[in-house]
Protein backbone atom coordinates (compact mmCIF):
# COMPACT_ATOMS: atom_id res chain seq x y z
CA UNK A 1 0.00 0.00 0.00
CA UNK A 2 1.68 3.20 -1.23
CA UNK A 3 0.77 5.09 2.10
CA UNK A 4 1.47 2.39 4.49
CA UNK A 5 5.35 2.38 2.71
CA UNK A 6 6.06 5.56 5.77
CA UNK A 7 5.88 2.92 8.18
CA UNK A 8 8.93 1.71 6.97
CA UNK A 9 10.81 5.48 8.15
CA UNK A 10 10.49 7.30 10.66
CA UNK A 11 7.18 8.35 10.87
CA UNK A 12 6.02 10.56 13.81
CA UNK A 13 3.95 13.53 12.39
CA UNK A 14 6.01 16.58 13.52
CA UNK A 15 8.86 15.20 11.19
CA UNK A 16 6.25 16.06 8.49
CA UNK A 17 5.31 19.45 9.82
CA UNK A 18 9.38 20.22 10.23
CA UNK A 19 10.29 18.44 6.97
CA UNK A 20 7.31 21.51 5.05
CA UNK A 21 9.27 24.09 6.44
CA UNK A 22 12.46 22.87 5.16
CA UNK A 23 11.04 22.68 1.84
CA UNK A 24 9.32 26.05 2.19
CA UNK A 25 12.83 27.35 3.07
CA UNK A 26 14.76 25.98 0.09
CA UNK A 27 11.67 27.11 -1.94
CA UNK A 28 12.60 30.62 -0.73
CA UNK A 29 16.21 30.85 -0.68
CA UNK A 30 15.50 29.49 -5.01
CA UNK A 31 13.46 32.84 -5.23
CA UNK A 32 15.98 35.54 -4.20
CA UNK A 33 17.79 35.23 -7.64
CA UNK A 34 14.26 36.32 -9.47
CA UNK A 35 14.04 39.30 -7.06
CA UNK A 36 17.43 40.30 -7.17
CA UNK A 37 16.76 39.96 -11.08
CA UNK A 38 13.19 42.53 -10.93
CA UNK A 39 15.27 44.64 -8.21
CA UNK A 40 18.24 45.05 -10.56
CA UNK A 41 16.30 45.81 -13.63
CA UNK A 42 13.73 48.69 -12.05
CA UNK A 43 17.26 50.34 -10.93
CA UNK A 44 18.14 50.13 -14.44
CA UNK A 45 15.51 51.96 -15.12
CA UNK A 46 14.62 54.10 -12.30
CA UNK A 47 17.72 54.57 -11.09
CA UNK A 48 15.75 54.77 -7.29
CA UNK A 49 17.44 54.45 -3.84
CA UNK A 50 17.09 50.67 -2.79
CA UNK A 51 14.03 52.16 -0.63
CA UNK A 52 12.35 53.17 -3.80
CA UNK A 53 12.77 50.20 -5.42
CA UNK A 54 11.48 48.01 -2.79
CA UNK A 55 8.36 50.27 -2.94
CA UNK A 56 7.90 49.99 -6.79
CA UNK A 57 8.13 46.28 -6.50
CA UNK A 58 5.82 46.30 -3.67
CA UNK A 59 3.46 48.30 -5.81
CA UNK A 60 3.37 45.95 -8.93
CA UNK A 61 0.89 42.91 -9.08
CA UNK A 62 2.13 39.31 -9.80
CA UNK A 63 0.54 39.54 -13.68
CA UNK A 64 2.73 43.05 -13.68
CA UNK A 65 6.14 41.40 -12.33
CA UNK A 66 5.81 38.84 -14.98
CA UNK A 67 6.35 41.47 -17.28
CA UNK A 68 9.54 42.99 -15.71
CA UNK A 69 12.08 40.88 -17.55
CA UNK A 70 12.31 39.15 -20.29
CA UNK A 71 9.66 36.20 -20.16
CA UNK A 72 12.13 33.26 -21.38
CA UNK A 73 14.32 34.53 -18.25
CA UNK A 74 11.28 35.24 -15.97
CA UNK A 75 10.36 31.42 -16.81
CA UNK A 76 13.65 30.25 -15.95
CA UNK A 77 14.59 31.86 -12.18
CA UNK A 78 10.56 30.72 -11.24
CA UNK A 79 11.61 27.23 -12.19
CA UNK A 80 14.64 27.69 -10.56
CA UNK A 81 13.37 27.97 -7.08
CA UNK A 82 11.73 24.24 -7.87
CA UNK A 83 15.54 22.74 -8.17
CA UNK A 84 15.69 24.16 -4.65
CA UNK A 85 12.32 23.11 -3.49
CA UNK A 86 13.74 19.45 -4.70
CA UNK A 87 16.87 19.66 -2.95
CA UNK A 88 14.19 20.61 0.11
CA UNK A 89 12.50 17.38 -0.41
CA UNK A 90 15.48 15.33 -0.55
CA UNK A 91 16.71 16.31 2.52
CA UNK A 92 13.60 15.83 4.56
CA UNK A 93 12.85 12.74 3.31
CA UNK A 94 16.66 11.15 3.63
CA UNK A 95 17.93 12.76 6.74
CA UNK A 96 14.56 13.72 8.44
CA UNK A 97 12.68 10.27 7.83
CA UNK A 98 15.32 8.15 7.03
CA UNK A 99 13.68 7.30 4.01
CA UNK A 100 14.28 6.24 0.48
CA UNK A 101 12.90 8.62 -2.39
CA UNK A 102 11.50 5.65 -4.63
CA UNK A 103 9.20 5.06 -0.83
CA UNK A 104 7.46 8.34 -1.63
CA UNK A 105 6.97 8.10 -5.29
CA UNK A 106 5.68 4.37 -5.82
CA UNK A 107 5.11 0.55 -4.72
CA UNK A 108 6.85 -0.68 -7.35
CA UNK A 109 9.77 -2.54 -7.52
CA UNK A 110 11.55 -0.31 -9.82
CA UNK A 111 9.67 3.51 -11.14
CA UNK A 112 8.01 2.48 -14.16
CA UNK A 113 8.33 4.68 -17.02
CA UNK A 114 5.48 3.28 -18.90
CA UNK A 115 3.02 4.93 -16.99
CA UNK A 116 4.78 8.27 -17.02
CA UNK A 117 4.52 8.06 -20.99
CA UNK A 118 1.03 6.80 -20.98
CA UNK A 119 -0.51 9.53 -18.84
CA UNK A 120 1.92 12.36 -20.45
CA UNK A 121 0.94 11.51 -24.25
CA UNK A 122 -2.98 10.82 -22.87
CA UNK A 123 -2.67 14.24 -21.50
CA UNK A 124 -0.38 15.85 -24.65
CA UNK A 125 -3.22 14.80 -26.76
CA UNK A 126 -6.19 16.36 -25.20
CA UNK A 127 -4.47 19.53 -24.46
CA UNK A 128 -3.27 19.66 -28.13
CA UNK A 129 -6.47 18.90 -29.56
CA UNK A 130 -8.69 21.05 -27.57
CA UNK A 131 -6.39 24.32 -27.96
CA UNK A 132 -6.70 23.57 -31.71
CA UNK A 133 -10.82 23.26 -31.23
CA UNK A 134 -10.88 26.25 -29.54
CA UNK A 135 -8.88 28.12 -32.03
CA UNK A 136 -10.53 26.93 -34.60
CA UNK A 137 -14.19 27.77 -33.40
CA UNK A 138 -12.72 31.37 -32.11
CA UNK A 139 -9.96 32.27 -33.87
CA UNK A 140 -10.93 35.93 -32.61
CA UNK A 141 -9.98 35.00 -29.04
CA UNK A 142 -6.74 34.10 -30.32
CA UNK A 143 -3.32 35.76 -31.56
CA UNK A 144 -0.91 33.65 -33.55
CA UNK A 145 2.51 34.78 -31.66
CA UNK A 146 4.88 31.97 -33.24
CA UNK A 147 8.36 33.53 -32.85
CA UNK A 148 11.60 31.14 -34.01
CA UNK A 149 13.93 31.66 -31.71
CA UNK A 150 12.51 32.94 -28.37
CA UNK A 151 9.93 29.73 -28.45
CA UNK A 152 13.13 27.76 -29.19
CA UNK A 153 14.76 28.89 -26.28
CA UNK A 154 11.13 28.07 -24.26
CA UNK A 155 11.55 24.84 -25.32
CA UNK A 156 15.00 24.24 -23.75
CA UNK A 157 14.06 26.13 -20.45
CA UNK A 158 10.36 24.28 -19.81
CA UNK A 159 11.83 20.48 -20.60
CA UNK A 160 14.47 20.55 -18.49
CA UNK A 161 12.54 22.56 -15.65
CA UNK A 162 8.87 22.18 -16.27
CA UNK A 163 9.01 18.79 -15.17
CA UNK A 164 11.22 19.40 -11.95
CA UNK A 165 8.73 22.31 -10.99
CA UNK A 166 5.59 19.22 -11.63
CA UNK A 167 7.85 16.59 -10.19
CA UNK A 168 8.48 18.92 -6.94
CA UNK A 169 4.20 19.78 -6.58
CA UNK A 170 3.83 15.46 -6.66
CA UNK A 171 6.31 14.29 -4.59
CA UNK A 172 5.14 16.93 -1.72
CA UNK A 173 1.71 16.52 -2.12
CA UNK A 174 0.91 13.53 -3.77
CA UNK A 175 3.84 11.39 -1.50
CA UNK A 176 5.37 13.27 1.25
CA UNK A 177 2.26 14.97 2.66
CA UNK A 178 -0.10 12.14 1.76
CA UNK A 179 1.87 9.15 3.72
CA UNK A 180 1.98 11.71 6.24
CA UNK A 181 -1.88 12.68 6.42
CA UNK A 182 -2.02 9.29 5.78
CA UNK A 183 -0.17 8.19 9.01
CA UNK A 184 -1.37 10.80 11.12
CA UNK A 185 -5.76 9.87 10.45
CA UNK A 186 -5.04 6.32 9.82
CA UNK A 187 -7.14 6.73 7.22
CA UNK A 188 -6.90 7.59 3.35
CA UNK A 189 -9.61 9.70 2.31
CA UNK A 190 -8.62 12.56 4.89
CA UNK A 191 -4.97 12.55 3.22
CA UNK A 192 -6.65 12.63 0.01
CA UNK A 193 -8.68 15.45 0.46
CA UNK A 194 -6.02 17.19 2.27
CA UNK A 195 -3.71 17.25 0.69
CA UNK A 196 -6.23 18.46 -2.85
CA UNK A 197 -7.25 21.36 -0.85
CA UNK A 198 -3.67 22.66 0.52
CA UNK A 199 -2.93 21.85 -3.71
CA UNK A 200 -5.85 24.06 -4.95
CA UNK A 201 -5.37 26.85 -1.65
CA UNK A 202 -1.72 27.43 -2.86
CA UNK A 203 -3.35 28.21 -6.03
CA UNK A 204 -5.81 31.13 -4.80
CA UNK A 205 -2.92 33.66 -5.23
CA UNK A 206 -2.56 32.81 -9.38
CA UNK A 207 -2.90 36.07 -11.27
CA UNK A 208 -5.88 33.58 -13.23
CA UNK A 209 -8.12 33.89 -9.74
CA UNK A 210 -8.09 37.46 -10.14
CA UNK A 211 -9.20 37.81 -13.66
CA UNK A 212 -11.50 35.01 -13.95
CA UNK A 213 -12.92 34.88 -10.70
CA UNK A 214 -12.85 32.39 -7.78
CA UNK A 215 -14.76 29.58 -9.50
CA UNK A 216 -11.29 28.67 -11.07
CA UNK A 217 -10.92 27.54 -7.78
CA UNK A 218 -12.50 24.26 -8.67
CA UNK A 219 -10.62 23.51 -11.70
CA UNK A 220 -7.73 23.88 -8.74
CA UNK A 221 -9.06 21.35 -6.41
CA UNK A 222 -10.87 19.12 -8.51
CA UNK A 223 -7.16 18.70 -9.88
CA UNK A 224 -5.61 17.93 -7.20
CA UNK A 225 -8.39 15.51 -6.26
CA UNK A 226 -7.91 13.82 -9.62
CA UNK A 227 -3.99 13.65 -8.92
CA UNK A 228 -4.54 12.21 -5.34
CA UNK A 229 -7.27 9.74 -6.72
CA UNK A 230 -4.64 8.35 -9.78
CA UNK A 231 -1.40 7.98 -6.61
CA UNK A 232 -3.72 6.03 -4.35
CA UNK A 233 -5.63 3.46 -6.58
CA UNK A 234 -2.33 2.63 -8.44
CA UNK A 235 -0.53 2.69 -5.82
CA UNK A 236 2.49 5.11 -6.98
CA UNK A 237 2.10 8.62 -8.31
CA UNK A 238 3.82 7.74 -11.67
CA UNK A 239 0.56 9.04 -13.79
CA UNK A 240 0.15 11.73 -11.63
CA UNK A 241 3.34 12.76 -12.56
CA UNK A 242 3.31 12.31 -16.15
CA UNK A 243 -0.73 13.88 -16.32
CA UNK A 244 1.11 16.95 -14.72
CA UNK A 245 4.39 17.75 -16.65
CA UNK A 246 2.27 17.40 -20.00
CA UNK A 247 -0.32 19.72 -18.34
CA UNK A 248 2.34 22.30 -17.40
CA UNK A 249 4.26 21.92 -20.33
CA UNK A 250 2.22 21.74 -23.44
CA UNK A 251 0.20 24.47 -21.73
CA UNK A 252 3.40 26.72 -21.35
CA UNK A 253 4.43 25.81 -25.31
CA UNK A 254 0.72 26.33 -26.72
CA UNK A 255 -0.96 29.36 -24.85
CA UNK A 256 -0.46 32.33 -22.77
CA UNK A 257 -2.65 35.25 -21.80
CA UNK A 258 -1.41 38.64 -20.13
CA UNK A 259 -3.37 37.11 -16.79
CA UNK A 260 -1.65 33.71 -16.23
CA UNK A 261 0.77 32.56 -14.26
CA UNK A 262 3.57 31.55 -16.86
CA UNK A 263 3.90 34.20 -19.83
CA UNK A 264 5.71 32.46 -22.11
CA UNK A 265 6.59 32.77 -26.02
CA UNK A 266 4.40 30.54 -26.56
CA UNK A 267 2.75 29.76 -30.16
CA UNK A 268 -0.82 31.24 -29.03
CA UNK A 269 -1.46 33.80 -27.09
CA UNK A 270 -5.15 33.96 -25.78
CA UNK A 271 -6.52 37.52 -25.95
CA UNK A 272 -10.70 36.91 -25.04
CA UNK A 273 -11.87 38.08 -22.10
CA UNK A 274 -11.13 36.72 -18.84
CA UNK A 275 -13.96 35.45 -17.69
CA UNK A 276 -15.17 31.81 -16.50
CA UNK A 277 -18.11 30.45 -15.58
CA UNK A 278 -19.41 26.73 -14.90
CA UNK A 279 -18.85 25.73 -18.29
CA UNK A 280 -14.91 26.86 -18.02
CA UNK A 281 -15.06 23.94 -14.88
CA UNK A 282 -17.17 21.18 -16.51
CA UNK A 283 -14.06 19.12 -17.38
CA UNK A 284 -13.77 18.41 -13.84
CA UNK A 285 -16.87 17.03 -13.60
CA UNK A 286 -16.95 15.34 -17.15
CA UNK A 287 -13.64 14.75 -18.53
CA UNK A 288 -11.66 13.80 -15.42
CA UNK A 289 -13.99 10.97 -15.21
CA UNK A 290 -13.36 10.33 -18.26
CA UNK A 291 -9.18 10.25 -18.01
CA UNK A 292 -9.80 8.10 -14.94
CA UNK A 293 -11.82 5.39 -16.33
CA UNK A 294 -9.10 5.37 -19.18
CA UNK A 295 -6.77 4.43 -16.71
CA UNK A 296 -8.87 2.35 -14.33
CA UNK A 297 -9.63 -0.39 -18.03
CA UNK A 298 -5.91 0.11 -18.85
CA UNK A 299 -4.58 -0.77 -15.19
CA UNK A 300 -6.92 -2.72 -14.16
CA UNK A 301 -7.73 -0.82 -11.16
CA UNK A 302 -10.00 -2.39 -8.40
CA UNK A 303 -10.92 -1.84 -4.86
CA UNK A 304 -12.04 1.68 -5.03
CA UNK A 305 -13.61 1.87 -1.46
CA UNK A 306 -10.98 0.61 0.03
CA UNK A 307 -8.22 2.21 -1.57
CA UNK A 308 -9.99 5.74 -1.48
CA UNK A 309 -11.32 5.24 1.55
CA UNK A 310 -10.37 2.10 3.80
CA UNK A 311 -8.28 2.53 7.04
CA UNK A 312 -4.25 2.98 6.95
CA UNK A 313 -2.49 0.00 9.03
CA UNK A 314 0.87 -0.40 10.32
CA UNK A 315 1.69 -3.48 9.04
CA UNK A 316 2.85 -5.87 11.97
CA UNK A 317 6.45 -6.20 11.13
CA UNK A 318 7.18 -2.56 11.34
CA UNK A 319 5.64 -2.73 14.92
CA UNK A 320 7.76 -5.21 15.73
CA UNK A 321 11.09 -3.21 14.49
CA UNK A 322 9.68 0.23 15.94
CA UNK A 323 12.34 -0.22 19.01
CA UNK A 324 15.25 -0.74 16.94
CA UNK A 325 13.89 2.08 14.76
CA UNK A 326 15.57 5.28 16.46
CA UNK A 327 13.12 8.51 17.64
Amino acid sequence: MFIVQAFKALHEFWRYLVGSVLIIAASTIGQIPFTLAILGKLWMDNQGSPEELGNAMGSLDQATLMGVLDKNLTLFLLLLSFVFALGGVFLAVKYLHKQKMKDIITTRKKFDWGRVWFAFIMITIYTIGTTLLSYYIAPEEFEVTFDLIPFLILCVVAILFVPIQTSVEEFVFRGYLMQGFGVLAKNRWFPLVMTSFIFGGLHYFNPEIGAMGDIVMVFYFGTGLLLGIMTLMDEGMELALGFHAANNLISALLVTADWTAFQTYSIFKDISDPTAGIVDVLPVFIIYPIFLGILAYKYKWTGWKEKLFGLVKKPKETQLEDNLVPD
